[in-house]
């Protein structure tokens, strides 16, 4: 009998302990590890790729640390460090889901699909889909794409929408950005469709960038969040809260310039009505 209680004991010893362990929240990983771990991307410029130095680095990598590893520092009175993992449009929300990462900072879409299973912040870019082609190519936008083969990401809202609008295209999907831009190169493909500012990235970090052209108006809204496990409201208001105090303060607008104004990595202008609408995000304290 006491050798049954033992065990029945112990069990729950086990199970408590296990239960605790799953509602362990973000904010209380992140303040036991002293670590912000993010899955970001390693070609994808200017927003997260390595450079020639072997440096891991990008507009999204910056917000990160300058923006919310502050509101996470001062939340928990202790430093905080990034650690970096590749992500990828099919393998990002597992990524999340299974703890590996807190965070994903990079180029992903907050779409009504992806909310059912993780949640975003606020919008901290917007573009729209285009395609990448060489110069002279025949296709101008979405409306020339029919029976063309055109090159995606795997898991990526572009590959969605060309799928639903154009069912005559003849859809070819990759891993990656590199492996797609190297297919557009080899001419398996005809045409590379991202999100607009991507795809000027790879024109700019191209070996011959005037070989090739940004085509077409943008066929869907993009706007950029960063994920987090769902039902975590305490982490993802501070991750907000730091997206704020960037925005409000005119951080934000620096660290745009340094990677998209005149001298920047990829020249992108920000629209006045892009402005308007990131600061309109900016809720009072």
């Amino acid at each position: 009998m006491k050798s049954s209680i033992a065990m029945l004991a112990a069990l729950v010893l086990t199970l408590a302990g296990a239960a605790a362990g799953i509602a362990q929240s973000t904010l209380e990983k992140i303040d036991k590890s002293g670590v912000l771990i993010i899955g970001t991307r390693t070609g994808s410029p200017p927003f997260a790729y390595v450079n020639k130095n072997n440096e891991w680095v990008g507009f999204s990598i910056d917000l990160v640390e300058q923006a919310i590893v502050p509101a996470l520092s001062k939340k928990l009175n202790k430093p905080i460090k990034v650690e970096k993992k590749e992500s990828a449009p099919a393998t990002r929300i597992p990524l999340l889901t299974s703890n590996a990462v807190d965070l994903i900072a990079e180029t992903m879409t907050d779409t009504q699909t992806r909310r059912e299973q993780v949640d975003f912040s606020l919008t901290f870019f917007a573009t729209g889909a285009q395609f990448l082609v060489r110069k002279g190519s025949p296709i101008k936008g979405i409306q020339s794409i029919a029976g063309k083969r055109i090159a995606a990401q795997q898991g990526s809202t572009n590959a969605r929408i060309i799928r639903e609008r154009i069912p005559s295209a003849k859809l070819v999907e990759f891993p990656d950005q590199p492996a797609a831009f190297q297919a557009l190169a080899q001419r398996q493909v005809e045409a590379y469709t991202n999100d607009g500012i991507q795809l000027a990235g790879l024109k700019a970090k191209a070996p011959k960038p005037d070989e090739w052209a940004v085509v077409g108006e943008f066929f869907s809204y993009e706007p950029y969040g960063m994920a987090m496990r769902k039902n975590d409201s305490d982490f993802r208001h501070l991750v907000n809260v730091g997206l704020m105090e960037a925005i409000s303060s005119g951080q934000y607008f620096s660290i745009y310039e340094k990677w998209f104004g005149a001298n920047g990595e990829v020249p992108y202008p920000l629209a006045a009505e892009t402005k308007r609408f990131l600061q309109l995000q900016v809720v009072p304290k």
